[in-house]
């Protein structure tokens, strides 16, 4: 019932954070960068705050002689005694196909460790544990790579298929080793007829690691492309509220989860803030040829 990568409640805003094939899917330079607090007020019984805290910050871009895009993110994490920061930089191959556009994308991703075992005093079981023999701050590696699929219909609909830490790798001097995760998502653009300014905006996120299976369902009601709220379930996790704006170039956008699992009794719930910027490249359209024997 463990999670080991980042939970997301706005992951249809976030997407290049699971998957490397929706980079350049927006057409542009774009930065989105995401600070989410987890179940806010969880501590152990010594006061120590050990819920998760993840900063993500991710940068994509499509490059027209490469015939795809360009990705990475950056993202830090401190979990409990962890204090985890990867790195992913990967490319989307991108062609169009019917009416949408088709990408598949590989990252390489590496990923620090850092545990701080001088703050399990008082709390081992086993004090001939040779493990907590050197208290102090130690430090472990991980590399590994994420694979994905991405399929979108501007303004209609998208879906995607990914795999984080395809190699499963193990750390190389603890016994931690990446579990090989599935995502699955899609969304739908509904206009309201009779109401062209109003969106309705479904979309899905199912996750497996091979043990557990999760998904999120959420419903966006947008207007004039401007302006978004809505509400969203985590399977036997949480209830969240979104809502956003986008003001010219940038995207700004929050979300709160009500906690209905049994840690609901010691937490006030899970926020998450989200700023974006993207600078749109404009590209000049292919000029077609044509040969006439009375033009010359």
């Amino acid at each position: 019932m463990a999670q080991q990568l980042p939970v997301l409640t706005q992951y249809m805003f976030n997407q290049m954070a699971f998957n490397p094939g929706y980079a350049g899917s927006n057409g542009g330079i774009c930065v989105n960068g995401l600070i989410r607090e987890q179940w806010l007020g969880f501590k152990d019984n010594d006061g120590n705050k050990i819920a998760p805290e993840t900063i993500y910050l991710t940068i994509d871009s499509p490059i027209k002689f490469l015939h795809g895009a360009l990705g990475g993110s950056i993202m830090s994490e401190r979990l409990g005694f962890y204090n985890n920061i990867g790195v992913k930089i990967g490319y989307a191959f991108r062609m169009d196909v019917g009416a949408g556009e088709f990408s598949a994308g590989l990252q390489g991703n590496i990923m620090n460790y850092q545990i701080d075992f001088a703050k399990f005093d008082g709390h081992i079981i086993d004090p001939d544990d040779p493990i907590f023999d050197d208290p102090g701050k130690k430090n472990d590696l991980t590399i590994d790579a994420d694979l994905g699929i991405y399929y979108e219909v501007r303004d209609m609909y998208y879906i995607g298929l990914s795999a984080a830490q395809l190699f499963q790798s193990k750390a190389r001097n603890s016994y931690y080793q990446q579990r090989r995760t599935y995502f699955l998502t899609g969304g739908y653009n509904w206009l309201v007829p009779g109401h062209p300014n109003f969106e309705i905006k479904p979309s899905a996120l199912f996750v497996y690691d091979g043990a557990q299976f999760t998904f999120n369902i959420a419903a966006l009601v947008a207007y004039q492309k401007k302006f978004w709220g809505g509400l969203e379930y985590r399977f036997q996790d949480a209830i969240a509220i979104l809502a956003g704006a986008n003001i010219k170039s940038f995207r700004i956008g929050i979300s709160y989860d009500v906690n209905v699992s049994g840690l609901s009794r010691y937490n006030s719930g899970s926020i998450e803030v989200m700023l974006g910027y993207c600078f749109k490249i404009e590209t000049e359209k292919y000029r077609k040829r044509y040969k006439n024997t009375r033009f010359l």
